[in-house]
């Protein structure tokens, strides 16, 4: 008997075919607007980091509104709890740690406008009582000036109409705005007519040495233009100079319109203009805005679900907003990173095409290989190809892997060289195959690309690691975790090397891939800094927070063997002994060790708000008690995601929280991302309909299914008995029904 848990499923998926700039695949679009489900505000507030602005899926552009203030609470550019706003800019992060971007900001304001010391400046307050959010456009009313403020967007531009009130009004384009890590290094605003203007902002922040061209069009002629230019200081010293255009627009009557668009290109200003004439031509706001509408709902209709009867309205309405919101957040990141000629710039500082596929760019590896990156394979195989392949070309033109990369640079940020996983994971899916994205010639670049990373000695003790089989402790630099996740890499690479017959090089992965024994400590069961002689930390307390150990403590990293469950159970002791550390993981508590700030979501020693656990719950399905594994994600689910600005408990992480949730919730999830494999779990819904292609879909069925009844009785995949705990990526793809039988007791 199967005794799991389930969780989420069926308001129809109804799908029609509509392509889009940056998206081949034939989908349909539902009969009704799923984006009326999407909250942005989710997120906003806590430490979800996410921005409320419009976007299209995986748009270039992310034109939202910033508070003004820096801060670890603003690094997406707008907190919940603020009161002000001082821009609107076009380039934002979705719900992570590091406050860069914010590029190209506008603001309209009634002279004279309203100034407070820097770094607030140029501002208007507003109340959340004015303000509207939903998938592709926001709205909000500046108070102090009575605008009212609309964005939508297309993949290459941001597009803002502004509703004046009687007066004397002007709108700022300020490129020497900065917040948090950015700093602008050098700008410039060029006149091309009465409506037209193009410019650039280069800066640097995490991400180094980025340059934004831009093209913006006002659809009604300013009368004047004030231009200033500002000196630029850091430590007392001139660093750059930001350019500053005010665009006057006297004597505006009540109800007059403004729209701005702007187009944005990595490439030149002329790649800006040419994005701006092919998807922005005219000023039709309301097109614009319903093109995103329609956009969304393609996107968001590949899945659908059907809630359990039992649930009460506002309950069931509640939670179709989490999950279509958990949808669309998976969707904003990677982002489109080439002009519509296919021209973008690579970290080697050349200008390249993307000939017949869709280069894309920040990629927040270390998070998305574990969740999202699987879920585009599912739901959006060819874009999920196109994105295997800008990996696999920023790395041939970096000369190793890039590990989280934006906007042409590579940030290094967090650990692992997690672009393997997601590469490898394209390749043995076959993905691509059918428009030529990745074929043998780029699976065996891959590969060399991949090889050449992990034999790189002087990156991030890999020749220690090359050496001892582990990253010894000693320079408080997460060795402890380095080992486990290059392990898991190494694992990844050998697999690649499997499929294309290399067979000395598969031998040489497969015995890193084990190195992750080398840093476990039989005699207290956890994974452990160790020093170059081969010592054990001494002074071990597995709840602390050590420096040798990323952003987590020994609990949260226990289960970080996704490659080897049973060799990892059979380290511990065998099954009862990996059940009971289970077990404790989710109970144990030591008040006397304070929690930092990614330690959120917390229920007990695991942190939902944090990625290197989140496949954790599921291991329950390798014990004889699956049943623990329902409870801890039915837990999951229905406390830790909620429909208010504070309903992520922790950073998004561009999508991989959000991403955790729509597994969870369809009932099943990827425990190892590269084995093909999809562990059951416990939905939250009564079906659920994926549209995976080709005109086929993939039914989930949970017939019984309630609160209380969320453990798995028993389970039939196309009417045939399913005597496994999980099920392959080849049966999903191929369509057809998961039935699933629930009962209230895992007796």
């Amino acid at each position: 008997m199967l005794l799991l848990g389930f969780f989420f499923i069926f308001i129809g998926a109804m799908l029609a075919v509509i392509a889009l700039t940056s998206c081949s695949n034939d989908r349909k679009v539902e009969s009704y607007d799923l984006t009326s489900y999407v909250n942005p505000m989710i997120g906003t507030d806590f430490t979800g980091n996410t921005y409320p602005g419009a976007q299209v899926p995986f748009g270039m552009v992310q034109l939202s509104p910033d508070n003004g203030l820096p801060g670890w609470d603003r690094i997406s550019g707008y907190f919940y709890p603020d009161s002000t706003i001082a821009g609107f800019s076009h380039t934002h992060l979705s719900g992570t740690g590091a406050g860069d971007l914010y590029d190209i900001s506008f603001m309209p304001v009634m002279n004279p406008a309203k100034i407070a010391p820097a770094p607030l400046g140029v501002h208007s307050r507003f109340s959340h009582d004015r303000e509207e959010a939903t998938a592709g456009y926001y709205k909000v009313h500046l108070d102090d000036y009575g605008i009212d403020v609309e964005l939508t967007a297309t993949p290459r531009c941001g597009v803002q109409r502004y509703t004046f009130p009687d007066g004397d009004a002007s709108v700022i384009l300020n490129l020497a705005k900065a917040m948090n890590w950015d700093a602008t290094v050098d700008s410039d605003i060029r006149m091309v007519d009465s409506v037209t203007v193009t410019g650039y902002r280069y800066s640097n922040g995490w991400a180094r040495d980025q340059k934004v061209y831009f093209a913006t069009r006002f659809s009604r002629p300013f009368a004047s233009v004030d231009l200033d230019s500002v000196a630029i200081e850091t430590d007392g010293k001139v660093t750059g100079s930001g350019k500053i255009a005010t665009f006057r627009y006297p004597e505006m009557k009540s109800g007059e319109r403004l729209v701005v668009v702007t187009a944005l290109s990595p490439v030149s200003e002329d790649g800006a203009m040419a994005n701006l004439n092919a998807e922005a031509p005219g000023d039709d706001f309301d097109g614009y805005r319903a093109s995103a509408r329609e956009q969304w709902n393609r996107e968001l209709s590949k899945v659908g679900i059907s809630l359990p009867a039992d649930l009460d309205e506002q309950t069931a309405l509640d939670r179709k907003t989490v999950f279509y919101t958990a949808l669309y957040h998976s969707m904003l990141a990677p982002t489109l990173f080439c002009d519509v000629d296919g021209a973008y710039p690579g970290p080697d500082g050349k200008i390249h095409h993307a000939d017949g596929w869709v280069n894309y760019s920040s990629f927040s590896l270390w998070d998305t290989y574990r969740a999202s990156h699987p879920l585009f394979t599912i739901l959006d195989p060819s874009r999920a190809a196109d994105m295997a392949r800008s990996l696999i070309d920023f790395g041939r033109q970096l000369g190793r892997l890039p590990v989280w990369n934006m906007w042409a640079g590579e940030t290094d940020m967090m650990i692992g060289y997690h672009s393997a996983p997601v590469i490898v994971d394209a390749v043995l899916k076959g993905l691509g195959k059918d428009n030529g994205v990745l074929t043998e010639a780029d699976a065996r670049r891959a590969l060399d690309v991949c090889v050449a990373t992990a034999r790189n000695a002087s990156y991030r003790q890999l020749s220690d690691y090359m050496a001892l089989g582990y990253v010894p402790s000693g320079n408080k630099d997460w060795s402890m975790s380095k080992t486990l996740e290059y392990a898991y890499d190494d694992w990844c690479i050998a697999q690649l090397a499997g499929k294309l017959g290399e067979k000395a090089l598969y031998d040489e992965f497969m015995g890193r891939a084990a190195n992750w024994l080398n840093t476990f400590n039989p005699a207290v069961g956890f994974f452990q800094p160790r020093d170059a002689q081969g010592g054990f930390s001494p002074a071990f307390v597995p709840e602390e927070y050590d420096e040798e150990i990323c952003e987590s403590n020994a609990w949260q990293y226990l289960f970080s063997v996704q490659h080897d469950v049973p060799g990892l159970m059979k380290a511990m002791g065998g099954k009862q002994a990996f059940e009971a550390k289970l077990d404790s993981m989710f109970t144990h508590v030591n008040p006397d060790v304070e929690l930092p700030i990614f330690s959120t979501g917390m229920i007990g020693q695991y942190a939902q708000g944090n990625e290197p656990g989140h496949h954790t719950a599921y291991l329950y399905n390798y014990t004889d008690n699956p049943w623990k594994g329902a409870d801890r994600l039915h837990q999951i689910m229905t406390t830790l995601y909620t429909n208010d600005p504070a309903g992520i408990c922790g950073n998004d992480d561009m999508g991989q929280m959000s991403a955790w949730y729509v597994f969870s919730a369809l009932g099943f999830y990827p425990v190892n991302p590269v084995g093909g494999v999809y562990e059951l779990g416990t939905p939250f819904a009564a079906e659920s309909t994926i549209n995976v292609g080709g005109g086929k879909t993939f039914r989930i069925i949970a017939d019984g299914l309630s609160d209380d009844a969320r453990y798995i009785k028993s389970a039939k995949l196309n009417g045939k008995p399913l005597d496994r705990t999980g099920i392959t990526h080849d049966e999903i793809m191929a369509g057809g029904t998961l039935e699933l039988e629930m009962t209230e007791t895992h007796k």
